[in-house]
């Protein structure tokens, strides 16, 4: 396959959407409370304002969540208690740089608490209109650098997007799709996010790498990671991906989700394109395909994503057919089927003849079962409309397992051996798949005619 890398970008995308109807019922613009009834307050009405803070000072984010309930009077102190000096310094915790290990308890708890205050945030702008409810927030969540989009010199170590995440995340529940678009248009214009995201798809690969890295975060750790159900994270990766061309979609995929250096987090374009890499570099990738593959969402059609598969597989170059047999067989049957299916239909038999050889490679060196490969040969086969094509289609399949043999034969018998051995291991490993390939075609046609 060759690489097809399309040299024309298209301009940023600009999204616009018509606004949502909100109840006419909001804050005022003033939120002086020398104006508002007392007797809203309850039995807060005889204390002092001075007072009142005071007491929010001993109460936790979830009591305060509960608190704004209460009434829209005692909601406007509390947005005035946050707007504090001393409320923001209080509310918003800041040590994401004090944790010692990875998803230890520490984490989580401080985790729990920005969805905590997620929640008290949700609660307390519950009567404003989405965009000023995105302002105020901001306005608050702007003084902890570790929430910008380039805010942390050390963001491998820090937990302060995950944190904006979940807070993010908890705001956002619920939200119809109309609320949510106008969020991540908020997010885009405050952090430039469709300008960064050009500046990389129409780069060199690899030309920025802290870019690129930055933008793997934000994305994974602001709008993707914290999300229980997968139709809310097919959501925000539409958002991300839909507005670009397809080359530009698999590239934004590949950095996203793609395998990294573990010493410094950029992304490792080369991993795919030089050797046969491992099922963790390529479980996000495959993660991300079946999620927008089994979404019910209107933007995305089988077509949609097989074609964002088939290019993927030329990002940055063409892939050894190792890896992207690897990462269909990490997709699931569905995925891997309805691809091979398309090559089959659109006349690439040869293409398709060669990627069974690497399913069987791939299921021998990671112990799966080899008569999956048989099975969906045989599905495959059903797709070719006359016996003809098909019985061209097996003979094609067999020179395949021949060529890829003396290909790995060849640096072996030339003495070119690296120091782990793997061309000689992988030509052991392709005549073990070879044997039990066959092995199970051969059981299959003996069940067929004693049948």
């Amino acid at each position: 396959m060759s690489s097809r890398i399309n040299t024309s970008f298209s301009l940023i995308p600009n999204q616009k959407y018509k606004r949502a109807n909100h109840q006419s019922s909001c804050f005022p613009k003033t939120l002086n409370s020398n104006s508002q009834p007392l007797s809203t307050l309850g039995n807060f009405k005889v204390l002092p304002l001075e007072l009142f803070h005071i007491i929010l000072r001993y109460l936790s984010v979830k009591d305060i969540g509960m608190l704004s309930m209460v009434s829209k009077t005692v909601s406007q102190h509390i947005i005035n208690y946050i707007s504090t000096t001393s409320g923001t310094k209080r509310l918003l915790l800041q040590n994401f740089h004090n944790l010692e290990l990875p998803d230890t308890k520490e984490d989580t708890v401080l985790l729990e608490y920005y969805r905590a205050l997620g929640l008290l945030f949700k609660r307390c702008t519950l009567l404003l209109p989405t965009k000023e409810r995105l302002k105020y927030i901001h306005k608050i969540l702007s003084e902890v650098s570790c929430f910008k989009f380039s805010g942390c010199t050390t963001p491998l170590q820090c937990l302060g997007l995950s944190c904006y995440g979940m807070l993010l995340q908890t705001l956002t529940a619920g939200w119809d799709e109309l609320e949510c678009h106008r969020v991540y248009n908020f997010l885009c214009e405050l952090t430039n996010l469709s300008r960064k995201m050009q500046t990389v798809v129409c780069n060199k690969p690899g030309n920025s790498r802290r870019l690129e890295l930055r933008i793997r975060l934000f994305c994974r750790n602001v709008l993707l990671d914290h999300w229980i159900h997968r139709s809310d994270s097919a959501f925000w990766l539409t958002q991300i991906l839909k507005p670009w061309p397809m080359v530009n979609q698999a590239r934004l995929l590949f950095i996203i989700f793609g395998p990294t250096s573990p010493q410094d987090g950029q992304v490792i374009w080369q991993e795919m394109v030089e050797e046969p890499t491992e099922e963790s570099n390529l479980k996000g990738l495959a993660d991300a395909i079946k999620l927008l593959y089994d979404t019910s969402s209107k933007e995305w059609t089988a077509d949609d994503v097989i074609s964002l598969v088939d290019e993927l597989s030329v990002v940055p170059r063409e892939w050894l057919l190792e890896n992207s047999a690897r990462l269909l067989i990490l997709s699931g049957n569905n995925i891997c089927f309805t691809f091979m299916a398309s090559k089959a239909v659109n006349g690439r038999a040869i293409e398709l003849a060669r990627l069974i050889v690497f399913l069987a490679l791939v299921s021998e060196k990671e112990l799966y079962c080899m008569d999956w490969t048989v099975k969906m040969m045989q599905k495959v086969c059903k797709v070719f409309s006359t016996p003809l094509e098909r019985n061209h289609f097996l003979q094609n399949v067999a020179n395949a397992f021949a060529c890829v043999t003396m290909e790995m034969l060849q640096p072996v018998i030339s003495g070119d051996r690296d120091e782990d051995d793997r061309a000689f291991l992988n030509l052991f490993h392709l005549l073990h798949a070879q044997a039990n390939f066959h092995k199970e075609v051969l059981y299959l046609t003996m069940n067929a005619l004693s049948s």
